[in-house]
């Protein structure tokens, strides 16, 4: 809270400003390239779905032109499942590296070229199909590293880019972003191959993203100093609220100081927590629907695209509402990430252990869903932007380290999910639900204790730490 004492009070535009037009730049960023990702968990259902073998006499000339528009390919489970899962292969690889380098290389070519790279791949991908399986998963698995970067790389602009008081809703806002585009993904996706085929799926988001490349080369800018839009006060004011954070000079990477330090590790825990329940409610949703509702598929998408839109829509608030506690000091920085955190993780599991008695109330199974995913996103206000407290200058490669954390955590509860579905399956969900449970009771513990929210020494410009 010393901190905030210092800064400006300066009237300066809110919601208007530059400083949020960008954030919502990064926003629709991060919804292209959810939506590339995404998009093939739904279009793989009709491009493999077809056991007619094609060019028989008795084909119907609708059925064929379908087959043009929809062309199916003879690729069995373990082949889906190496293609759906190849850019997480990407994404993984590529965390550590760009968590360095986005601290020394321009911010602006690192996200610009990558979201470039993730867009021409997503137009290849039909073509990709038509030539060969491992040439898809090439394609994937290249795609994934860009969106790697992407999604990585753009924390190191919150360095620069926002103020102490405004780092809620500025992160919040364009991290939302990730949940707002599976909602598109699962609305969209299945008229589109209906109407268009599924290639166009890929070349729409494609050329989406393409699109959106022009523009962040056009309007973002590594440092708001040099940016030619940005009115003289709004510069001013950015700038003096960061003076004692920001420094153009560059160290080297704290290393040791980082492993030692338990708020890095509270941090790490922490979103290996979040992940743990995120993943579960992505992966597995669609399939609890169809086990206690049994909905059609159509049914199903929309049903299971309402989690993702609350979400977002629960994720912009919690920016906006962590910010006013901190501007009108009502509570500290510190407190305000624990609250966050700790209502982003216990009513999760609150509302998922509820989840497996609601089986006969179709709403009641509906509302309770929504409110396990929206809740969840309470921690974008907590433990994942806890890094850019503790310590402002190696924010990218802390953010890197702690998602490599959470997929981590990702893996094995999917893996782990999946297990207990094919081992039991009538208590399945109740254990599943239970396990989630516990672990984020556990990491939240465990960050209430050793969390903080002040500049760590290691962090700080006096120090030199050297690998």
């Amino acid at each position: 809270m010393q901190m905030d004492n210092q800064l400006p009070r300066k009237k300066v535009p809110g919601f208007c400003s530059f400083r949020y037009g960008l954030s919502f730049l990064v926003h629709c960023c991060n919804v292209i390239t959810t939506a590339q990702r995404a998009c093939l968990n739904l279009t793989m259902v009709v491009m493999v779905n077809s056991t007619d073998p094609h060019g028989l006499p008795n084909t119907s000339t609708k059925k064929l032109l379908d087959n043009i528009k929809n062309p199916v390919y003879n690729w069995s489970p373990d082949i889906q499942g190496i293609i759906l899962s190849s850019t997480f292969y990407g994404f993984v690889i590529i965390q550590v590296p760009v968590g360095y380098f986005s601290g020394i290389y321009s911010t602006k070519k690192m996200i610009g070229f990558a979201l470039c790279l993730s867009s021409v791949l997503s137009l290849l991908i039909p073509p990709a199909a038509g030539i060969g399986v491992a040439w898809v998963i090439v394609c994937r698995a290249v795609q994934g590293a860009a969106q790697g970067i992407v999604g990585t790389a753009q924390f190191e602009i919150y360095v620069k880019w926002a103020p102490p008081l405004e780092r809620g809703r500025l992160t919040s806002m364009s991290t939302s972003g990730f949940l707002l585009g599976p909602f598109i993904v699962l609305l969209v996706t299945g008229v589109i191959c209906e109407s268009l085929g599924w290639p166009m799926v890929f070349y729409i988001f494609g050329a989406c993203g393409c699109a959106l490349c022009l523009l962040w080369f056009i309007l973002f800018y590594d440092d708001p100093k040099d940016h030619p839009c940005i009115s003289i006060s709004e510069k001013e004011y950015i700038t003096s609220s960061l003076v004692q954070q920001v420094s153009s000079s560059r160290q080297s990477l704290p290393i040791k100081a980082m492993l030692k330090s338990l708020p890095v590790w509270a941090i790490s825990i922490g979103t290996f927590t979040f992940f743990w329940s995120h993943i579960i409610m992505t992966l597995y949703t669609p399939l609890f629907i169809n086990s206690t509702l049994h909905v059609n598929i159509k049914e199903n998408g929309f049903l299971s695209s309402l989690p993702y839109l609350f979400a977002w829509i629960c994720g912009n608030l919690v920016g906006q509402l962590s910010d006013f506690f901190l501007t009108r000091n009502i509570l500290s920085v510190i407190a305000v990430r624990k609250l966050f955190t700790a209502a982003g993780f216990l009513l999760p599991a609150i509302f998922g252990v509820c989840l497996p008695y609601l089986s006969s109330s179709f709403y009641g199974i509906v509302i309770f869903l929504i409110l396990v995913s929206a809740t969840g996103s309470f921690c974008l206000g907590g433990v994942l932007i806890n890094g850019l407290d503790i310590a402002p200058r190696y924010f990218g490669f802390i953010k890197a380290c702690s998602t490599l954390s959470g997929m981590l955590g990702g893996l094995i509860a999917s893996t782990l999910t999946g297990l207990i579905l094919r081992q039991d399956p009538e208590s399945a969900w109740f254990k599943t639900f239970i396990l989630m449970a516990a672990i984020n009771v556990t990491g939240l513990i465990f960050y209430l204790i050793v969390a903080k929210a002040e500049i760590q020494d290691w962090a700080k410009e006096r120090q030199h730490t050297r690998l």
